[in-house]
């Protein structure tokens, strides 16, 4: 779409107010608005300024003007705001320099798409994310000096078996008990069905959707793969969708990792493939029907895992998930078929377009851009390098002896484990400037200050139960 074919779409459904949207460096879209008189042809040039400093992980107060400038082919009416109002995706360029800031995610997915199409290798990269998510009836949480505490509850808990609804009628899926089932157990059909309506409407195609493991309401819509930035894109608004529409239902939705102690977390399992001249390289004559490509790419993510972690599960939250015993994938091995290894080769028919890995430790509170930028990465270095992900581990991993088990290598135990791992291992990551120096030290400096830092310090409430009367 170009700039007068997003003018032209504005005008088209009546749009009162254009909506300027962008990422931060966490992976949360921030926003701006304005009447659509403010919109013009120039606008797709020039951007507008904007206060960087405000804005997490980016410019220091004393260098704090930026400019975002919207990608006209991201124009969409947004479906939730009562007023038409156009929304556009932006990028984010440094006020002086006019150069695309290098800590923006956009640009660090548009960067890792144009290093892939400059090795050679191929020119696409496709993803095919599943965020999974909680839907709670009530969530309240509180922090300070004395006190901690928090508190999700939901209609189809487990724990909410004797809790007075006027009247009780049970049907409450039990803990790891909520794949699948039919109503009355899964409440939560319509609800699934209003996000899929409203996606499709924003141009993303869903494909399946149904409620997850978990009981307390967990669930998933399942998106058509798209390339690296697109899908990072997509990613974005499925995220925005869910919370809306659960919203506008008098609920919430969450993408946290592991809200309910004792039962399966939300992933973020990542299918990938690479492409060139619209043939899928991944396919071959190999292990699981994959080619040498694949396998290597598979040995670059398995080298590599570690100092993903960092990006792919961001949160000292993710690793209340990456524990062994919840379908959690801990252990660094790869497999056709086998959910309990970190990369999956899925079955897809014998079409050898749909031949790709499933990279499974990510977890939706992820960067998307960042996310797929550094998964490519791993695998483009795998490529490069020739790297052998090793025997795939054709059983059930978290079946094996200790004997067994003792030479997997594993995920993270923790983000601070993860942090120095990217610390010591990130030099895959900046080839091409996909990712710069700056943009790894930011990360370092603000994940270990505010929150591996913020959480060590901080008494939790579990230690009163065991301590207080020591």
């Amino acid at each position: 779409m170009t700039p007068s074919e997003a003018l032209k779409l504005a005008e088209k459904n009546g749009a009162r107010m254009v909506d300027f949207k962008f990422v931060d460096l966490l992976g949360i879209w921030q926003h701006t608005t304005m009447p659509i008189s403010k919109l013009s042809v120039d606008v797709f040039k020039d951007g507008y300024f904007f206060d960087g400093s405000s804005i997490r992980g980016w410019q220091p107060i004393h260098a704090s003007d930026m400019i975002f400038i919207p990608d006209p082919g991201s124009a969409i009416m947004d479906p939730f705001y009562a007023l038409p109002t156009l929304s556009l995706t932006c990028d984010i360029v440094d006020a002086i320099t006019k150069q695309p800031y290098s800590r923006d995610p956009r640009t660090i997915a548009a960067k890792a798409e144009a290093y892939l199409k400059s090795t050679g290798i191929g020119d696409t990269s496709y993803f095919g994310p599943e965020p999974e998510f909680f839907v709670f009836d009530e969530v309240r949480y509180s922090e300070g000096p004395n006190r901690s505490s928090y508190l999700v509850d939901s209609i189809e808990g487990r724990w909410n078996t004797d809790r007075a609804e006027g009247p009780n009628l049970g049907y409450k899926p039990p803990h790891k008990g909520g794949y699948f089932p039919v109503p009355p157990t899964d409440t939560l059909g319509d609800l699934r069905a209003e996000m899929a309506v409203t996606l499709e409407a924003v141009g993303i195609p869903v494909e399946v959707f149904h409620h997850e493991v978990a009981t307390g309401g967990q669930c998933e819509l399942s998106m058509k793969f798209n390339s690296l930035k697109l899908m990072a894109d997509w990613t974005m608004w499925y995220k925005y969708v869910v919370k809306n529409v659960a919203r506008k239902n008098g609920r919430t939705a969450t993408f946290m990792p592991k809200p309910i102690f004792g039962d399966n977390g939300s992933g973020m399992h990542c299918h990938q493939s690479i492409w060139k001249d619209e043939k899928n390289l991944f396919a071959g004559d190999k292990y699981a029907g994959l080619s040498d490509m694949a396998l290597h790419y598979i040995g670059g993510i398995l080298k590599h895992a570690p100092a993903l972690c960092a990006f792919t599960n961001p949160g000292t939250n993710s690793y209340k998930r990456l524990v062994p015993g919840y379908e959690a994938p801990v252990n660094l091995a790869y497999s056709s078929r086998n959910r309990s290894a970190s990369v999956r080769i899925p079955i897809g028919g014998s079409s050898p377009k749909a031949k790709r890995l499933e990279f499974r430790c990510p977890d939706p509170t992820a960067n998307p851009y960042i996310a797929f930028s550094a998964m490519l990465m791993a695998g483009l270095d795998g490529i490069q390098n020739k790297l052998d992900p090793g025997k795939p581990l054709d059983k059930d991993i978290y079946a094996l002896s200790p004997e067994e088990s003792k030479d997997v290598p594993k995920a993270p135990g923790s983000l601070d484990d993860a942090l120095r791992a990217l610390e010591k291992d990130h030099a895959f990551l900046l080839k091409g400037d996909v990712f710069t120096p700056d943009v790894i030290s930011t990360w370092l400096d603000y994940k270990r200050e505010n929150e591996v830092d913020a959480i060590r310090l901080r008494p939790h409430p579990y230690e009163f139960a065991l301590y207080f009367d020591n």
